[in-house]
């Protein structure tokens, strides 16, 4: 039977971000309902990484006390007030089993009994006034604003002739047995790739992992989409000469030879004609994207980077689409492939400063502040203290930022965790007061720090006495001033092998200096 209900914000997806947006709005006492296509919470990791391993560390020996400093190196749990719902009371593992996430996400969800409709499917979004959400079972949803937090759930196929006979990563055979003695190929070059090809080293006989430009490394990058330590043992057997191979070029075309297949590769690496390499079994391992599919002309957010993701303001508003907003990986346009958007240690930041940009629009709810005294030595040891202790601006470097607002009457406040493109809008429109200049702090690593071999002792390191900091290529705090939205000047405070900026010579007198 179909029913309709009424809600001030609705919530599609209960994944991560869904969670911890549902978890926010009900602390703040906000009406809202959360619409998730499967029967629990996490639905896609009953499936994905397909062979089961997360990426997302999980540390739990610490040495550290700090709850705070704690999450730095916890990638999984989601942010809220119970100390012990932490996802690394569900496993020691470093990179623990997806099946742990699925049991914590469930546990999320039913201690804070939040309000997750499962089993429901929305198929279509419309926008006649309120926006209008139709599920699979007839029921209609009307709400002020939505939060789309569905993340990448359609499968990129790149257009190869021929790509029909590739087999698909989402629903490939994960049993190494299946490919005893077979060539195969596998299109792609992300982690999903490298992981595949990894579970079939055993077995199969040769192995390519085939892509266009240069191979990225998360450990060189510091990007951590990009191909992980924990999944490239395969370049050892490339390297090491043990038949498989890594094809720097383009896939031209597929096509069936008996029981075989016969793939055109256009190489990038070398000056060659197109060669034809037969396989065994073919794999398409690229990646997903937004589905938009269920959104109406009216209302259909405008799509971004190769249509992959939903064009974004810095408020994580659809571009085109007033009251529509995005939580979760599919928020990583805002900082793709800089920052950690994409993932669950940086996007549970993003949707808690989401939270609060829509907690001051919708509700008149000032952004979280304290006053600080308006001296240098005040406003010093303000920034140290956030700098040693930050989770956020730590795991979203360079993209959230602490600000110092100082006002027109002389008068400090301090603000956390706080967009940097949202914060020099916001100032702008007012929403801070009136503010004659500001601070960001941010954590960030150094120019041109991806192309530094950290390994390589001759392409040198910042000297941990340098009170400049401006060499710095590790991770180190940075302050700006900025007056009217421009930039006035900045300081870079040393980077530290333990991270602690603390020291009164190096990273304390310095600071106070500049902002004397």
């Amino acid at each position: 039977m179909s029913s309709e209900v009424t809600t001030e914000c609705l919530v599609i997806g209960a994944g991560p971000a869904g969670l911890q947006a549902s978890y926010l709005l009900k602390q703040a006492g906000r009406d809202h309902v959360v619409l998730e296509a499967g029967p629990a919470a996490g639905t896609f990791f009953t499936r994905f990484p397909r062979h089961r391993q997360l990426i997302s560390i999980n540390k739990i020996y610490t040495g550290w006390d700090d709850p705070e400093l704690n999450l730095r190196v916890d990638w999984n749990s989601l942010l809220s007030d119970d100390p012990a719902l932490l996802f690394t009371g569900y496993t020691p593992r470093y990179f623990p089993n997806a099946d742990d996430m699925v049991r914590y996400l469930g546990d999320f969800a039913g201690k804070f009994d939040l309000p997750v409709h499962y089993d429901t499917r929305v198929v279509s979004v419309t926008r006649p006034d309120d926006f209008v959400v139709l599920d699979q079972h007839g029921g209609t949803y009307r709400a002020k604003r939505i939060i789309v937090a569905t993340g990448v759930s359609q499968p990129y196929v790149p257009d190869i002739e021929g790509v029909e006979h590739a087999e698909h990563y989402y629903d490939v055979s994960v049993d190494p047995h299946d490919f005893t003695n077979k060539k195969v190929l596998i299109i792609g070059r992300g982690n999903s790739a490298f992981e595949t090809a990894d579970a079939l080293v055993e077995t199969a006989s040769v192995i390519h992992v085939a892509g266009p430009g240069s191979l990225k490394l998360a450990w060189q990058t510091h990007f951590v989409g990009h191909l992980r330590a924990v999944n490239n043992n395969f370049l050892d057997t490339y390297q090491l000469k043990s038949q498989n191979a890594v094809l720097d070029g383009h896939i031209a075309g597929i096509r069936r030879d008996g029981d075989d297949y016969l793939v055109k590769v256009s190489f990038q690496r070398v000056d060659e004609v197109v060669k034809e390499i037969r396989y065994d079994r073919v794999i398409l391992a690229t990646g997903f994207r937004f589905d938009a599919s269920i959104f109406a002309p009216e209302c259909r957010p405008q799509l971004t980077i190769k249509s992959r993701f939903p064009d974004q303001t810095a408020a994580w508003e659809s571009v085109n689409v007033p009251d529509m907003f995005f939580a979760g990986t599919i928020t990583q346009m805002r900082d793709f492939k800089k920052s950690t958007s994409g993932f669950i240690h940086g996007f549970r930041y993003g949707v808690r400063a989401l939270h609060r940009i829509a907690e001051q629009r919708y509700h008149g709810v000032d952004w979280p502040s304290r006053s600080v005294d308006p001296t240098p030595e005040a406003v010093t040891e303000a920034i140290i203290e956030r700098v040693n202790r930050t989770s956020a601006l730590w795991q979203l470097f360079a993209f959230l930022a602490d600000a110092v607002l100082t006002g027109e009457d002389g008068s400090v406040r301090y603000v956390e965790e706080v967009p940097v493109a949202h914060l020099h809008e916001a100032v702008e429109r007012g929403e801070f007061g009136d503010v004659a200049s500001y601070l960001t702090v941010t954590l960030e690593y150094g120019a041109d720090h991806d192309k530094v071999n950290p390994f390589d002792i001759t392409a040198g390191r910042t000297s941990q006495d340098d009170t400049s900091g401006l060499d710095g290529r590790y991770l180190h705090p940075v302050v700006r001033r900025f007056r009217g939205g421009v930039l006035v000047d900045e300081h870079h405070i040393t980077e530290n092998l333990e991270n602690e900026w603390d020291s009164e010579a190096v990273h304390k007198a310095p600071l106070r200096e500049y902002l004397r």
